[in-house]
């Protein structure tokens, strides 16, 4: 028929493809419609059998639909049921009275009567079914519809649609007057809509009643508190048009109007939404995808497939409908032009038609644009629950080896950035079904209008998105290193914090701010990198539709199509239209490789190795006498390394045995616990537990809560027991220092407690658990022997007497109370017996006894010495510098006092609530953002630029408007090609200068991101401790990381949107009021609506967007602290608990975000409403004024520009808001670069001499501590002198005010009153960094970096290898570290974790041994090591440090005996200050008192029973 190969011949056949189409679409559709019902038909008849074999099966029982179960309690009904049925009969009526006007002979656009006559049957057949089985529904109370009955109702809403459609198309085209039958499609096509939506949701409204009036069943695991403080959801009630409308929120703006809100305000989640119930879902996706693949690592693209489908389905459906709805305005214009143009020929009548088809269209797509945006934020929000969730029970379960490869930085930004781009990836997702739909209609448009010209634009349009393959893989590229870059910074953030009291004790701050500064500086050029591809891509896809234009235009003059004005709007507004579909589709791309970095992360991260589920063997207790049993054991932290960590162990312990486990630093006694707990991979062997298990280990793992929620640590509070525990675990006096007794909340480091109050907290924790065994890793270490004493007696020996202990220790004297002692050597048990069987074999457990037993001998002599010149000096001769037992009766009642002042005060809340700002975002705020560069002098620049750009783009479009004629066959007012010269200058121009705008914004806004970021750095680090004490580092992080990465890649295009989005709306307006100005009658007054909307909304999304931000940083610092603790959850099988725990984390943060989401969307719709009635009114204008009033060409780019007013009028609302709720991020990093700084590092003025200090002679006067304003004071009334060159003991029972007395001195915590003098020099008046750098400390605390041993012995790098092997040697390393492979550069994980708690305290030694300072501080330096080593340690400290000044604290006597001064300390005051001798001449001195206990137990354990 046609000569393909002849360019006329293809013009005639597109030519004829309309006229086919209009010709046969009529009988096609009603062959598809009968087709489809035939289909239901059967389906139906399937589906009554089936229920029918159903019914007999279960004999008689009913069947309901598909989970769906009928109610047996009370119901009440609402309005959806009554509504559907309505609908459904309306609809029966609508398809009757179309077969009594076809039976009338009405004409219809099938020629073929038998085809409409069968369709219309068939549809009266199923409307009346659809009315029988909504009345089944109510008469059955099922809770939702029936699958079959929702999609009927779906196909009937896209049948009625496409009628619609195809019906207006042929109105206009044909130029025909409106028929009944008409009316009667678009009756139906409303009624469906509304059975649509119905359909969608699937609810039928029917409300069950409990008898207790609970309406909905709670999940398991919520705890009693969180059901009663269960909210009601307003969004499960809402009703149908509720939902549209988005008017369930009305009552939460009405409270977020009067006053900021409170989260107790807020209503609850649906239950769907709910984390656990997505958790659970979750999971069975998992379950799902294992089973249909076979495999035990499934794709986590295919579980979010099957977990996400159904949801995601529904928002497709609502996107594509959107995206056609959207091309109805563009399709018009010509037809609008041409009206125009011909008005004394039409009747207005046609005109108004026109008018309400562009505000039908607007209105669909405004609804369904709503829609689909707010359920992919829903879905979003439903992925981010299920995904955290699971990555926190990973989390917990990790291996160690999987542990020490997975920093808690790492895993924080999987929580935190991964997820959310993850989740973000699910709004754009919508965007992919809208992208073939969008160009199918303008492609279909421009070729109804340009004919062959639509093939030049589509060939154009598929060479600009080609463009994104390139650009795509560089992005990807790009967003890789900035994660990475991102995870390394994050890693050493945490690190820093975690670790910063070490670091200000050692002056190495600064060094790590550099090392910090370093790593932002790499992340910082891969930002730069990615901002300079994303300007080119901005320009690229801006530019898309001048260069789309300009060659469509030239392809038309070229083949001789001729360009009217209707042509070339209709095209212009369709490449406008077009614009957004390649504009999106960077953004989709880019989202797409953000997306899949960050999944296949998480997916690396879900498959990590976990702890081996098979290595203990749990057997009742009613089949074994033996609680714990190892037979030929093998295991290892590294099941690769050819040397096992335990090799061959053999244990049995029967139930109710004490078994005490010791050995040198590093013999394998904390990893034989582990083994025993299922921490370690078992290579081979078998280990059996029979009971229950508790465990202390030997870092103290403190919650974030009051003292007493970490004992009771999830269990019923007795108070019996409860007392009873606290009693032997010696707290009791504790509780009465503290200012709200156990109710003192305690924080995340434990700012008011020692490390022996930590210890004995997770000691009396361990015992109200009651469990059968308890593994306890040397929990005596911390103490002070009284109390060590008082533990062992009360606890070990009383308590848990009929317990079964496993118990790590160094102190020998404990020894001989143990049924077995297990002494391990070199990962082996060397030997197993008795204290006297022991003693026996003299094998080597001798060494360890004889140290102790020398040490012994030490303290003794000293004893015997001082007894036998026992003489009492007379006061004027004692310079001990003692207070008498009246006047310390005195200080503990002003103690007491002091006390319940700072109650009445704060009531003792050390971690204060995260600050929160209420009210509008201050003006400083946004000020102080855009300023912070160069005095903002770039933003005048890049307004002008997007202005420019505003006003070229709408002088092309005039030019070409007005130069086109507006009928064909008139001839242009100039040549056709002048005037695609002009325009095509013009839009390049805009073009260039979108450009140079996206260059702009780039780089103010990356260089505005990392002045902010470096002056919070500089603030947080240079802030007291008393801040770290007082703030969790979550909260630090959460700024660090999410906040850093809004700033880092959102604000500045969020910020400059709402400036463009102004810019576009005027020139909009401008252009509308050239052609009637009357639009601005009801302009005026609907933007004051939108202004007054606005600030109605303002308040309540501001608060929601704070709250959210707030209620971020719990979810992070639970997983934190899980993990640092997740073996001591494991061991007391505590998972369930803080699972759940952070599932209700997640909702808590779920719900401000969700209601912030849906409040965005109830501003939207209202705004898109408004601008609708004014487009619509300016279009009724138009028809309404008389021809000759305006020049039709003018008037249709008016309809041009003003078919997007209701998206520019929204988004010029939606990008306030959105820039105002970014800009919380701002004010949260702002917040935190105003800490009040600590004292300077460095006072020019004020600089010590070189050789500072020289003596190390320490004086205190008068010194008055406390940690903070609302806190007690810790010492008081402090006034002694360390002599120089002297080695001074500082001793006291726990909490007495030791550590602080070096935190004084290093000025951690600044003196409240008095002063600290270092040789003659007020230590207050130097800077920080002179001060500590010349002092050295080995911490209570043994702290080691993620690194290598050189780097952790040198960190600043100052001295030679040859000088760290000598200090290695020294400190007892050398043989450890040269049997690593790398010998210095041996790796060092996270916290040190490869290396042993005493390992790392021998590391410090180390450092100290490196630094040879005039003056040493040991805090409790040897509490982790074994007594042979610490007499080791000793001897080197007593070598090394002989002409120096050394301060000792310590638990263990011997050590502080051979000193030349003892400084006790008791409640935080001086209790005596004397030498050993003369303060053991008096019995009934404070230190007489520790040392005759300490000799006594040693001596005498082994008559204890």
């Amino acid at each position: 028929m046609f000569d393909l190969r002849s360019p006329a011949s293809l013009t005639q056949l597109l030519q004829f493809q309309p006229a086919w189409l209009q010709q046969n679409f009529p009988c096609l559709g009603e062959q598809i419609s009968i087709v489809v019902q035939l289909g239901f038909l059967g389906t139906f008849i399937l589906h009554s059998a089936l229920k029918s074999i159903g019914r007999v099966r279960k004999h008689g029982t009913d069947f309901a639909d598909q989970g769906v179960e009928k109610s047996s309690i009370p119901i009440s009904f609402s309005t959806i049921c009554i509504l559907m049925m309505a609908c459904s009969l309306a609809l029966m009526g609508a398809r009757i009275s179309v077969i009594l006007m076809l039976l009338n002979g009405s004409r219809n656009y099938c020629k073929r009567r038998i085809y409409a006559f069968s369709s219309e049957a068939l549809q009266v057949l199923f409307w009346a079914a659809s009315a029988i089985a909504v009345h089944k529904v109510v008469k059955n109370e099922l809770i939702k519809f029936s699958w079959l009955l929702r999609s009927w109702w779906l196909w009937s809403f896209v049948m009625s649609m496409i009628h619609v459609a195809f019906d207006t198309h042929l109105l206009i085209t044909n130029r025909s007057e409106l028929r009944l039958r008409d009316y009667a499609d678009f009756f139906c096509f409303l009624v469906s809509t509304c059975l649509f939506v119905v359909s969608i949701r699937g609810k039928t409204g029917i409300v069950l009643h409990e008898p207790n009036g609970i309406t909905e069943p709670f999940l398991n695991g919520k705890s009693d508190k969180h059901i009663e403080n269960k909210r009601e959801s307003a969004y499960a009630k809402a009703s149908l048009l509720q939902l549209v409308t988005f008017s369930w929120l009305n009552p939460l703006f009405a409270v977020g109007f009067r006053k900021p809100l409170d989260p107790n305000e807020i209503p609850d989640l649906d239950i769907k939404d709910s984390a656990a119930c997505l958790s659970s879902s979750f999971d069975e996706s998992l379950k799902c995808v294992k089973e249909k693949d076979g495999t035990t690592n499934p794709s986590i693209y295919r579980v979010i497939c099957t977990f996400a489908w159904r949801k995601a389905g529904i928002n497709a459906c609502f996107a594509v409908i959107n995206a056609g709805a959207s091309y109805v305005g563009p399709y018009l214009i010509n037809d609008f032009v041409s009206f125009l143009s011909e008005k004394e020929t039409r009747s207005l009548k046609s005109g108004y038609f026109l008018a309400l088809a562009f505000l039908g269209a607007k209105m669909v797509e405004t609804t369904t644009q709503r829609q689909w945006i707010f359920g992919a934020r829903q879905l979003g929000l439903r992925l981010r629950a299920a995904l955290i969730s699971h990555i926190y029970r990973k989390g917990l379960a990790l291996s160690s080896r999987s542990r020490q490869s997975r920093t808690s930085g790492e895993m924080i930004n999987y929580m935190s950035v991964d997820i959310q781009r993850i989740t973000d990836f699910m709004w754009y997702l919508n965007i992919i079904f809208m992208l073939p739909v969008q160009i199918s209609f303008a492609i279909f448009i421009l070729h109804t209008n340009l004919d062959l010209g639509s093939m030049a634009a589509l060939a154009t349009t598929l060479l600009v998105m080609s463009l994104n393959v390139p650009l795509t893989r560089i992005q990807k590229r790009y967003q890789t290193e900035i994660m990475e870059a991102k995870d390394n910074r994050m890693k050493a953030n945490s690190e820093v914090l975690r670790n910063m009291k070490i670091l200000k004790l050692q002056a190495w701050d600064i060094q790590f701010l550099h090392k910090l500064e370093g790593l932002r500086k790499l992340e910082y050029n891969c930002l730069w990198k990615l901002i300079r591809v994303s300007s080119v891509t901005a320009f690229i896809f801006w530019g898309a539709p001048t260069l789309i234009s300009v060659v469509t235009f030239g392809s038309c003059i070229l083949m001789g199509i001729e360009l009217t004005a209707g042509r070339v709007l209709s095209a212009l507004a369709t490449f406008r239209m077009l614009q957004d579909p390649i504009f999106n589709l960077p953004d989709l791309l880019n989202v797409i490789a953000q997306g899949k970095v960050s999944a296949d992360r998480v997916a690396s991260f879900l498959q990590e190795e976990e702890i081996q589920q098979d290595a203990i063997q749990y057997v009742p207790k009613c089949l074994t006498e033996f609680a714990v049993e190892v037979h030929n054991g093998k295991f290892s932290w590294e099941p690769e390394s050819r040397i096992p960590t335990l090799d061959g162990v053999n244990l049995r312990v029967k139930r109710g045995m004490r078994v005490a486990i010791c050995g040198t630093v590093g013999s394998g006694k904390s990893s034989l616990l582990a083994s025993i707990l299922g921490e370690m991979h078992k290579l081979s062997g078998s280990v059996k537990i029979s009971g229950t298990k508790a465990y202390v280990p030997q870092t103290p793992w403190i919650l974030t809560g009051n003292i007493r929620e970490n004992i009771l640590y999830g269990n019923e509070y007795d108070s019996a027991k409860y007392d009873r525990t606290v009693k032997a675990c010696a707290l009791m006096k504790d509780f009465e220092l503290f200012s709200c007794g156990d109710q003192t909340e305690i924080g995340e480091r434990g700012i008011n407690m020692s490390g022996g109050q930590k210890q004995r907290i997770q000691i009396a924790r361990a015992v109200y658990h009651d469990a059968d065994i308890y593994l306890l890793d040397d929990p005596f270490s911390a103490v002070d022997a009284h109390t060590g004493t008082q533990l062992f007696k009360e606890c070990l020996m009383g308590l848990l007497r009929d317990k079964t202990i496993l118990f790590v220790t160094h102190q020998v004297e404990f020894l001989p109370a143990a049924d077995l002692i297990l002494v391990m050597q070199n990962g082996n048990i060397a030997q197993a017996g008795t204290f006297e069987q022991l003693m026996k074999e003299n094998i080597g457990f001798e060494i360890l006894v004889g140290a102790h037993s020398q040490a012994l001998e030490s303290i003794i002599a000293v004893e015997n010495t001082s007894r036998s010149a026992y003489e009492t000096p007379p006061d004027s001769e004692s310079n001990t510098g003692s207070i008498t037992n009246d006047e310390l009766q005195q200080a503990r009642h002003e103690s007491d006092h002091n006390i319940s002042l700072e109650i009445t005060e704060k009531g003792g809340k050390l971690v204060q609530d995260e600050e929160r700002e209420k009210g509008s975002i201050g003006k400083e705020v946004y000020w102080s953002y855009l300023t912070t560069i160069k005095g903002g002098i770039l933003v005048p620049l890049i307004l002008l630029a997007q202005l420019s750009f505003q006003s070229l783009q709408i002088a092309s479009n005039y030019w070409i408007a007005w130069s086109c004629p507006t009928t064909s066959g008139t001839k242009p007012k100039m040549g056709i090609n002048f005037i695609l010269f002009i325009y095509t200058v013009l839009s390049v121009g805009g073009s260039l200068c979108i450009l140079l705008r996206a260059t702009l914004v780039g780089v103010a806004g990356l260089h505005t991101a990392q002045k902010l970021f470096m002056n919070m750095l500089h603030s947080v680090l240079r802030s007291p401790m008393a801040f770290f004490d007082s703030t969790p580092t979550g909260r630090i992080l959460s700024r660090a990381s999410t906040d850093q990465s809004v700033i880092d890649m959102e604000m500045a295009h969020k910020l400059g949107w709402c400036a463009f989005s102004i810019i576009q709306i005027l020139g909009t307006i401008a252009v509308m009021s050239q052609v009637a100005w009357q639009v601005f009658v009801i302009f005026i007054p609907v933007t004051a609506v939108c202004i007054w909307y606005q600030r109605y909304y303002i308040p309540t999304a501001r608060e929601l967007g704070r709250l959210e931000g707030i209620q971020r940083t719990p979810i992070l610092h639970h997983f934190a602290e899980s993990l640092a603790g997740a073996s001591t959850i494991r061991a007391f099988q505590q998972e369930r608990r803080f699972t759940d725990l952070n599932l209700c984390l997640i909702d808590i943060h779920s719900t401000p975000w969700f209601h912030n989401v849906a409040a965005m969307e109830w501003l939207s719709f209202r705004l898109n409403l408004l601008s609708n009635f004014v487009f619509a009114f300016s279009l009724v204008l138009l028809v309404t004024l008389p021809e000759g009033i305006i020049n039709p060409s003018i008037a249709g780019l008016a309809v041009t520009y003003g078919i997007n007013l209701n998206v520019l009028q929204a988004s010029v609302i939606w990008n306030i808001c959105n820039a105002e709720n970014k800009m919380i991020s701002v004010e949260r990093i702002i917040q935190y670069s105003k800490i009040p700084s600590e004292a300077p590092l460095l006072l020019e003025d004020s600089r010590p001499p070189n050789n500072w200090p020289e003596v190390g002679e320490i004086c205190f006067n008068n010194l008055h501590i406390r940690y903070a304003e609302h806190l007690p004071s810790v010492l008081k009334n402090i006034s002694c002198t360390f002599p120089g060159k002297k080695k001074i003991g500082v001793v006291g029972r726990t909490g007495s005010g030791k550590s602080t007395l070096i935190q004084a001195i290093f000025r951690i915590v600044e003196p409240r009153e008095g002063s600290i003098i270092i040789d003659g020099v007020d230590i207050c008046k130097i800077g920080l960094h002179d001060l500590r750098s010349r002092l050295s400390i080995i911490p209570q605390d043994p702290t080691m970096f993620e690194g290598t041993v050189r780097g952790n012995l040198d960190p600043l790098e100052q001295y030679s290898d040859s000088k760290a092997w000598e200090a290695l040697e020294k400190c007892q390393l050398a043989s450890l570290v040269r049997a690593q492979e790398k010998k210095l550069d041996a790796t060092v994980v996270e916290n040190g974790e490869n290396w042993s708690v005493g390992q790392r305290q021998l590391f410090c030694l180390g450092r100290a041994l490196l630094k040879k300072s005039s003056i040493l501080i040991l805090d409790e330096a040897t509490a982790s090591v074994d007594s042979a080593t610490d007499g080791v340690i000793q001897k080197i400290i007593s070598d090394e440090f002989r002409d120096r000044t050394v301060v000792t604290i310590a638990h263990r006597i011997h050590t502080v005996v051979n000193s030349d001064l003892v400084l006790v300390l008791s409640d935080g005051r001086i209790a005596e200050y004397d030498t050993p001798a003369r303060l053991l001449e008096r019995e009934n001195s404070f230190f007489s008192k520790l040392v005759k206990e300490y000799s006594m137990r040693a001596r005498s354990f082994n008559n204890i029973e």
